[in-house]
Order: C-alpha cells, then sequence, then structure tokens
C-alpha cells in the first residue's frame, strides 16, 4: 500500500469505519483530558498528597493538551470523520476551546497556508529570519497564534469557572495553565522546529520542505501523537494522526524501492 492510498478511505464503508476510529480516539482525548483536571484540581488534596502525583499529572495533563490540538489539526484536514464536516468543525472548536481558547476558525486558514506555503516568508509557521534558532522562532509561532482575544477569553472562562466551581486558583494555574504552556512547546518542537528547521540537517526531499524523525511508533506517540512523521502528513494531509505509522512505513518502503542500492 502506498502512503497516497492511507491519506484517506477509499469505499463509503471505509470512511464510516475511519469516522467512528476517529471519533472515539478524539472521546478518548477529550475525556481524558476531562478526567484528568477534574481529579486534579478537585479530587486530590495538595496539601498532604506527594510531590511526584503533581509532577505525574502535570506530564500527562501535558501530554493530553498536546492530543487536543491534534484532535482539531485532524478536524482541519477533514480526516476526523472523513465527509462529515460538522463533527469536524464540533471537535475542532471543542478542542481548541478546551486547550486554550484558541478560535478554530482563525487557524483553519493559517494552516492551510501554513501547508501551500510551506518553509517559505509566507508560512505562518516558519521563521524566515531565523530558520535554525529555537527561541526566536517559538515566539513568532506563538504571537502568531495567541494574541490578547485569546487571552481575555481565557482568562474571562477562568474567572467565571473559579467563581462557579470554587477551583483554587493555585490548582488552576498548575494543572490547566501550565500544561498548556508545556504542551506549545512539545508541540512547536516536534511538530514545527525539528521536521522544518534549517541548520546542520538533511536536505528536505521535496516542496514540502519538512522532513521526519525516525523514531518508533511508541516514542513518536508520546512525543507528539506521530507528527513527527511530518513528511507523510504534508505528502498527504488527509491522513489522520492514528495512521501516521503507517504512512511513515509505506513510504520508507516507497523509497527503498526507489533507492535500492541505498536500501542495502
Amino acid at each position: 500500500m502506498t502512503i497516497s492510498a492511507l491519506s484517506s478511505a477509499a469505499s463509503p464503508r471505509a470512511r464510516r469505519v475511519d469516522a467512528v476510529i476517529g471519533i472515539a480516539l478524539a472521546v478518548a482525548i477529550v475525556g481524558g483530558w476531562a478526567a484528568v483536571h477534574v481529579l486534579a484540581v478537585f479530587a486530590v488534596d495538595w496539601a498532604v498528597a506527594p510531590p511526584w502525583l503533581a509532577a505525574a499529572l502535570i506530564a500527562v495533563q501535558t501530554w493530553l493538551c498536546v492530543g487536543l490540538f491534534i484532535v482539531a489539526h485532524d478536524c482541519m484536514h477533514g480526516s476526523l470523520a472523513p465527509g462529515r464536516p460538522a463533527v469536524n468543525r464540533t471537535f475542532g472548536r471543542l478542542a481548541l476551546g478546551l486547550y486554550a481558547a484558541f478560535s478554530y476558525d482563525r487557524l483553519l486558514p493559517k494552516h492551510h497556508l501554513h501547508h501551500r506555503r510551506s518553509g517559505t516568508a509566507e508560512d505562518p509557521d516558519f521563521c524566515p529570519d531565523a530558520p535554525d534558532a529555537f527561541a526566536p522562532w517559538f515566539l513568532r509561532f506563538f504571537l502568531q497564534y495567541y494574541g490578547w482575544r485569546e487571552f481575555g477569553v481565557m482568562a474571562a472562562a477562568m474567572t467565571l469557572y473559579i467563581l462557579v466551581t470554587g477551583a483554587a486558583v493555585g490548582a488552576i494555574l498548575a494543572f490547566y495553565a501550565l500544561p498548556a504552556v508545556l504542551s506549545a512547546v512539545q508541540l512547536f518542537y516536534f511538530g514545527t522546529y525539528r521536521p522544518h528547521r534549517i541548520a546542520d540537517a538533511a536536505p528536505f526531499a521535496d516542496r514540502h520542505n519538512a522532513r521526519s524523525d525516525a523514531f518508533p511508533p511508541l516514542i513518536s506517540l508520546f512525543t507528539c501523537f506521530h507528527f513527527g512523521y511530518h513528511h507523510e502528513h504534508h505528502i498527504a494531509p488527509a491522513t489522520p494522526w492514528w495512521r501516521l505509522p503507517a504512512a511513515h512505513r509505506a513510504l520508507r518502503r516507497q523509497s527503498a524501492a526507489a533507492h535500492p542500492a541505498e536500501a542495502t
């Protein structure tokens, strides 16, 4: 099977199966995020709980925040529920709203511009002035998507949330705000900086200006929900995140068949 064949299900039945899997995984990620949030903010007595528990919950919630963004990302490509645009919009808006009060409708055109102009000055995810420097690139990336609107909406929502539920401000900062910030760094590093950086790295294979990590699937899952298989994503952007390991294997087989001398 080629990578293009994995990008979307061909038959209506296969598309329905993909939609069921995509929705089930999205519900699991959103539900997991909500469960950890409720546990950490409301159920644990942090006056007596061991510090390792707080660190573990922050780490898990950071990873689940990455998952929220990846769910929304698949929605942007229509791959969470193929052929069901309303379902994709609903899950995309919910996931980004929970993540950091982002506007799905504002991010959508920017993300598609990234795909059309990847690695160029027109790419909103790229930093042409510092294509190999982490800090200035991350700052530019962050400010592309997080502004006063997002800050104001999130501040208002969190204030109302604290007033209604009585949640402790310290718990909200530790188990909501901190994982969101850490996940932004994780998403940027594994999903943007590593795939698209230029300095001292292998040349890009094609016009997509993207490369993939060689991580095994389990590590790939924990780093960025397989988004490190980034070249495959740019070749076939309608491939859902859970199919990217198969796309990675397919691309490697295609490359080995095209260049047998290099594979031996």
